[in-house]
């Protein structure tokens, strides 16, 4: 509920300072008094237009702040500030500061926002009802939200909207897949080309450098032979200076020496004759390895240009050939994957479709009857209200055409007929400004129980009526007050004598100035104010009396 409102430099207001409680409250005062200068500023608290001419004149800027009270756990504004980090336990303070050049700013909990946030959180804590823009019960959305509230669906609204999330996801992931399948069937093309060339020439791990190393000992066979020929020749050939001969005449010569210092000098020759003779053995093993094949060098020489061309082609290395054929093959196999998903996706979409139509159609059968109620309901307080002959209707239609939505498929609208006989049309076009107030005023009883906006503001709901008809109209805004905050602008003495509270607006003015203040009235200024209305300026013992018996009776109500 609305709890404290503070105005600073607005208009005829200086500083003004209210604190309000629940049940109904009223505001009156005479005509131009300001009333509408309190209005404004609650509207300007939950984001209606600003400009410069709201800052009282020599100010630098106008300021407005209401506190609100969040009592409900599930409250959809509790909920709104818990998704932004902007709860501060269970109060919420709306800010608005409007500058002399026109520019405002919004304020959530001391943090800053912009004007629409501040409207859609103010939605959700003041409906003021007024033949202004704040007139929510034009808004089809507003009458969706009020049936299903008053018939209690929020379960099954819950369960449908499940339902369309699953199914708007599902679709989102399926749209995705089928654009990338559509984009992927040239790169199909391109991929499955590269895949059955690499494969064909089925590059191995670790081929290239093989190969590189067996090119190099072809090529230098006939040479290598060579050369290891002419090695043994030197260690062990036919002619008499070889090193192992040598060797052995050094070691024939050293024999006949019988020098103790000598012997390990034969010792060392004989060791190295002995490697010597191993060391041509195996040169001579080897150089039969050094076998020239000039078709083998021909053909390693063709695979590994094969290869650097296919390395070129793809711009890689040629030892990544194999890596790449693996991740062409993965590719291919994900495309591949993408058709078998979108298969599972068509079928799980379908299937969703089914199950979201069927709860829909649930969810339109209970709307239907819980719709019916409501108009039994709504159209008795009309004629309580003194709009005899009228009627509420609420038309439920389907959609044009039944795509999952996530409100439904219905397309709900409040119609209202005023003149008996007549066909209900939408309420902008039918009723007049008296009664939409006095229909809003209705529906808002009616519903009152179930809607979570927990604070009603009514502005002159009591225009075009009188008599027992304006009594009426207070004892509902009282009871609605029972059930909600309730603020009523009021001109009629018998809506006023209703309220659990009361607040007079005044306006005094000087030759060079004026201004607008708003005072609570005790019970006896209670009095006093209802008996002006009554009876005009000058008060009488008969006004004053009939004001004491309005407001005992209204105690006792």
């Amino acid at each position: 509920m609305l709890s404290h409102l503070s105005i600073k430099h607005l208009t005829l207001v200086d500083t003004l300072d209210l604190d309000f409680s629940t049940g109904m409250s009223v505001l009156t005062g005479e005509t131009g008094a300001g009333k509408s200068i309190l209005l404004g500023a609650l509207g300007l608290a939950i984001g209606d237009r600003a400009d410069s001419s709201l800052v009282s004149s020599g100010q630098e800027r106008a300021e407005v702040s209401a506190t609100f009270e969040l009592s409900d756990a599930d409250n959809e504004a509790r909920l709104w500030l818990q998704d932004r980090a902007l709860d501060d336990s269970d109060v919420c303070i709306l800010r608005r500061v409007v500058s002399a050049d026109g520019r405002s700013r919004a304020f959530v909990n001391g943090s800053a926002v912009n004007i629409g946030d501040l409207k859609t959180l103010g939605s959700k804590l003041i409906n003021i009802h007024s033949q202004h823009e704040h007139q929510s019960l034009l808004k089809k959305e507003t009458h969706r939200r009020l049936l299903d509230e008053y018939g209690d669906l929020h379960l099954q609204v819950i369960a449908l909207n499940e339902l369309f999330d699953q199914y708007l996801d599902t679709e989102t992931r399926l749209s995705s897949l089928i654009s990338s399948r559509d984009e992927q069937d040239a790169r199909v093309q391109l991929l499955t080309y590269q895949f059955e060339e690499l494969s064909e020439l089925a590059v191995a791990s670790g081929e290239t450098e093989i190969l590189e190393s067996e090119l190099k000992h072809l090529a230098g066979a006939e040479t290598n032979q060579q050369r290891i020929s002419q090695a043994l020749e030197l260690c062990s050939g036919d002619t008499d200076d070889n090193a192992s001969d040598l060797l052995g005449r050094a070691l024939t010569i050293l024999a006949g020496i019988e020098e103790e210092s000598i012997a390990p000098v034969r010792e060392m020759l004989s060791t190295a004759q002995i490697q010597l003779q191993e060391a041509a053995a195996d040169l001579s093993s080897i150089r039969d390895r050094f076998e020239a094949d000039p078709a083998r060098q021909q053909e390693v020489e063709q695979r590994l240009s094969r290869i650097y061309e296919v390395a070129r082609k793809h711009k890689v290395e040629a030892d990544t050939l194999p890596q790449l054929t693996e991740d062409i093959a993965a590719q291919l196999q994900d495309i591949e994957n993408t058709h078998e998903q979108i298969v599972t996706l068509e079928s799980d979409l379908s299937k969703l479709a089914e199950a979201y139509l069927a709860e829909a159609e649930q969810l339109t059968s209970a709307r239907k009857e819980a719709g019916a109620a409501l108009e039994a309901e709504v159209t008795q307080h009309l004629q309580d209200l003194g709009m005899n002959g009228a009627r509420f209707v609420i038309s439920i239609d389907a959609l044009a055409d039944q795509v999952p939505r996530r409100a439904g498929l219905d397309d709900i609208e409040f119609l209202v007929a005023t003149i008996p006989g007549t066909a209900p049309g939408s309420l902008s076009k039918i009723a007049s400004g008296g009664e939409l107030s006095r229909i809003s005023l209705a529906i808002q009883v009616v519903t009152a129980q179930t809607s979570d906006t927990p604070t009603l503001v009514f502005d002159e709901v009591d225009v075009g009526v009188g008599g027992a008809t304006a009594e009426v109209v207070g004892g509902l805004l009282r009871k609605l007050g029972k059930e909600t905050q309730v603020f009523c602008v009021t001109h009629l003495a018998q809506v006023a004598a209703q309220g659990h509270q009361h607040y007079m607006v005044t306006k005094s003015t000087t030759d060079v100035s004026a201004s607008t203040t708003v005072v609570a009235l005790d019970e006896e200024a209670k009095v006093a104010e209802i008996a002006r209305m009554l009876g005009g300026v000058e008060q009488t013992a008969e006004s004053l009396a009939h004001a004491e018996s309005m407001l005992a009776n209204s105690d006792q109500a």
